[in-house]
C-alpha cells in the first residue's frame, strides 16, 4: 500500500519602510520569518480542532539583533525584545486583504508606526494581542531584517507590509 505525503509550509514575509520626516524613503528592507510552535499549534487547534477564534493579529517590532526561536512565545523569548519607541497606543493591527493563491496581504493597509525617540530595530513579529510591550496571546510568527539592525529617528515613520502564505509540496 502507497501513502502520499504532502507537506505544508506556512511563511510571513515582512517588507519594513522607514520614511523620514520629510516624506522620503531613509530605508528598506525584507525578511521572511519564522512561525513559532505555538503559532503552528494554534493554526491546528483553531482551523482543525474547531476551538474558540478570532481573528484578531497584531504587528510588533524587535529590537536589534533578534534571535527568534520556533519555542519562543510572547511570555518567554530570551532573544529579543520588543520595540515600544512609537506614539501609537498599542500594536498595530495587521488587517488582511483577500486570500488568493494560498497568500494574503495587507499592502492596502499597512501596519503604520509613528517613531518617538532614537532606537534600533531588527526585526518585526505578529501576535493576537495589541497590548503595546505586552507579554499575553499568541506569538505567531517572528523574524529579523536580512539586512541586520536599522536606526530610526524621532518623527521618522515605519510602514510594514506582511505577507502569510501557506504551500503545500
Amino acid at each position: 500500500m502507497s501513502t502520499a505525503k504532502e507537506v505544508i509550509t506556512f511563511e510571513n514575509h515582512y517588507i519594513v519602510e522607514c520614511i523620514g520626516p520629510d516624506g522620503k524613503l531613509k530605508w528598506t528592507d525584507e525578511f521572511d520569518n519564522l512561525v513559532t510552535n505555538e503559532g503552528l499549534n494554534d493554526n491546528l487547534d483553531k482551523y482543525l480542532k474547531g476551538s474558540t477564534y478570532t481573528a484578531a493579529f497584531y504587528v510588533g517590532l524587535t529590537d536589534g539583533t533578534p534571535t527568534v526561536n520556533a519555542a519562543d512565545t510572547m511570555s518567554s523569548h530570551a532573544g529579543w525584545t520588543e520595540v515600544t519607541d512609537y506614539s501609537e497606543s498599542t500594536r498595530e493591527a495587521l488587517v488582511l486583504g483577500t486570500v488568493a493563491s494560498q497568500s494574503v496581504d495587507n499592502s492596502a493597509s499597512k501596519a503604520s508606526y509613528s517613531i518617538n525617540a532614537t532606537a534600533t530595530v531588527g526585526g518585526a513579529f505578529i501576535t493576537t494581542v495589541n497590548t503595546k510591550g505586552g507579554t499575553t496571546g499568541t506569538l505567531y510568527g517572528v523574524g529579523a531584517f536580512s539586512g541586520g539592525d536599522k536606526s530610526v529617528d524621532n518623527g521618522d515613520t515605519l510602514n510594514v507590509t506582511v505577507t502569510c502564505t501557506a504551500a503545500a509540496s
